[in-house]
């Protein structure tokens, strides 16, 4: 049963009527620059404004999380074990999209956290070989056949991590288990470093519609980079270098309203497999 603080919390009373005042998380705070979300549930009734005030928490959790690209599965294994320097993958959803560059939101997350992304050439999955090996051994030791239910087929799972991390041997680590041969990151997770241009004239923000405005003037740029700051520079006139992090994106064309993009700052790199 809930309390009675729980009950009223983000709740204030104005006129008879109640509204929902809540602060704006810290780690939604890079995109969102409201300090409070403020709203009127229209009710004099407490329990119609719980639960209107339920329903409001329940979207803007869903849209910060949405507009973030905040991974819940990918941050905590990062709070576990620290970030890695690159992550491969191949060109499909939801690590790569058709949009600007194939980023989505989720690399333009790895890519704040330092994070270098590697995307495989398309179809040429043997450019991701160990770990393409590693789905064959999964689907053929635990799917067939498939467990009579859900609690049977995760033994079956937890059973293969424990044998396939510390038990087999693996040719590709010179015959050392997995858990012989790792090596904690010396990269802890610290949430989102900010984003700073000394080199550009200034920053603008992409709205939540993937655009930034200038001169009042709007710019298509990209959802995946809604949220993010960009560092723009005017190297003609009317011609305006536009940035994120270290990347150059291309140039925006303010008569046009229109961003130029140059060759993929974010195209398929590989580091060798050691």
């Amino acid at each position: 049963m809930r309390s009675m603080a729980q009950d009223t919390q983000h709740l204030q009373k104005r006129g008879g009527y109640w509204h929902c005042k809540r602060r704006v998380p810290a780690r939604y705070s890079f995109f969102d620059e409201r300090e409070f979300v403020r709203a009127s549930l229209k009710t004099k009734s407490l329990d119609t404004a719980i639960e209107r005030r339920d329903a409001l928490i329940e979207a803007d959790d869903h849209y910060w999380a949405s507009v973030s690209g905040i991974d819940p599965a990918f941050q905590r294994t990062f709070q576990a074990y620290g970030l890695p320097h690159a992550i491969r993958s191949d060109n499909g959803v939801p690590f790569a999209s058709p949009g600007l560059y194939g980023l989505s939101r989720l690399s333009v997350w790895w890519l704040r956290l330092g994070i270098n992304i590697e995307r495989i050439k398309p179809g040429h999955p043997q450019q991701n070989g160990r770990h393409e090996r590693m789905h064959l051994t999964l689907k053929k030791e635990t799917t067939k056949p498939v467990g009579q239910n859900i609690l049977q087929q995760q033994a079956r799972f937890d059973d293969f991590i424990e044998e396939f991390n510390t038990e087999r041997p693996h040719e590709g680590l010179a015959m050392k288990t997995p858990l012989e041969a790792y090596r904690p990151s010396l990269r802890p997770y610290r949430g989102l470093p900010d984003l700073t241009y000394p080199f550009h004239d200034k920053d603008i923000l992409v709205t939540a519609c993937g655009r930034i405005c200038m001169h009042r003037k709007k710019i298509n740029i990209s959802t995946v980079l809604a949220g993010q700051r960009l560092g723009i520079k005017e190297v003609e006139e009317g011609i305006w270098l536009t940035s994120f992090m270290n990347y150059d994106l291309g140039y925006i064309d303010l008569e046009q309203r229109t961003l130029q993009t140059i060759d993929n700052p974010f195209g398929t790199r590989l580091s060798p497999m050691s």
